[in-house]
């Protein structure tokens, strides 16, 4: 197992160069420079080289990235061009909030995904089981950014109960106690509840088939025939065994969900990494864009490496195939 967690993390290494490699080279032969960004059309060519050369731009591009890859692997981001200050501090200051939001989301999506999956996998082929089917598949079809709109539409223009914006209130700075966190909580509602939503969609659906697979298997039969009640059948043996493509699904999930955030993170102005993102696309930032797919791409790969790992801890006949057979 340990050859095989070896081999995935070269190769790990490798998507991540490649994803990086690309992402340079398509960022800088893309129209658009951040010398005309910053100084504006009044500037002169004479300006406009002088800013390249103190960015660094005016170098072949080979030599740029060779430079960039040398200092990220050191630790060193860059400045951001657009805001001058160290890309690992923006970074840092926006993940915790794209954090809270993604594992908030994954927990909440997963915890009802799997509640909705078991509960139409026992009731197969009734009516329930059809509307939950076909709000589990709408729900999973759904884009975030639209739904996200929808949700704004719904609760801040309509009903007006919930912010559409932001992370806190304009007088979050004059709250304390329970108001402060009610402030917090009501700003989290519906980006949280857009990712949460497209979220239990996913889940049900890969719970649902792999319960019943398992369902249809012979242990379930021999449980059944011992006479054991349906639902420990369903909660003791099924889930158990059908939880293998779940928890591989979660860890799949983590690079999803970060893009997902992006887009939910534009629309609700939540400051995290997927605002910064598209500020900098749209500022032609270059440090900030590359060192943020960068880090999108870590998790790739870490999520697939989490993805066998859960497995492996869940159904024993994983590490086995991972181990490899015994020598007789």
């Amino acid at each position: 197992m340990l050859a095989r967690f070896g081999h995935r993390l070269l190769a790990g290494i490798a998507v991540v160069l490649g994803v990086v490699t690309l992402t340079f080279f398509l960022l800088h032969l893309a129209p658009g420079d951040p010398s005309d960004i910053m100084l504006g059309p009044a500037a002169t060519a004479e300006q406009r080289a002088d800013q390249r050369t103190a960015l660094g731009l005016d170098r072949p591009l080979p030599a740029q990235f060779a430079t960039w890859l040398s200092r990220f692997a050191r630790g060193d981001w860059g400045n951001s061009i657009a805001k001058g200050r160290p890309v690992r501090g923006l970074l840092a200051a926006a993940w915790r909030h794209t954090a809270w939001l993604i594992a908030l989301s994954l927990l909440l999506s997963y915890l009802i995904g799997l509640a909705i999956g078991a509960v139409q996998a026992a009731r197969s082929g009734s009516r329930l089981d059809t509307l939950l089917s076909v709000s589990t598949v709408t729900l999973f079809a759904m884009p975030g950014y639209w739904l996200g709109l929808m949700l704004v539409l719904l609760f801040t223009y309509w009903a007006r109960v919930l912010p559409a914006f932001g992370i806190a209130g304009l007088d979050s700075d004059y709250l304390q106690g329970a108001g402060w966190v009610i402030d917090r909580l009501r700003h989290l509602a519906l980006p949280l509840a857009t990712l949460t939503l497209v979220g239990i969609g996913g889940a049900a659906r890969f719970v649902r088939g792999g319960m019943l697979e398992t369902l249809s298997q012979p242990f379930i039969t021999t449980a059944y025939a011992k006479g054991l009640k349906p639902r420990r059948v369903v909660s003791h043996h099924a889930l158990r065994n059908a939880l293998t493509p779940v928890v591989t699904m979660l860890g799949l999930s983590l690079p999803a969900l970060f893009s997902g955030a992006v887009f939910v993170e534009a629309v609700f102005a939540w400051p995290g990494v997927g605002r910064v993102l598209v500020e900098a696309v749209r500022a032609r930032d270059y440090p900030v864009v590359m060192a943020a797919t960068a880090i999108s791409a870590v998790l790739v790969v870490a999520g697939n490496m989490i993805a066998d790992v859960l497995a492996a801890w869940v159904d024993p006949r994983v590490r086995g195939a991972q181990g490899g057979s015994a020598p007789s």
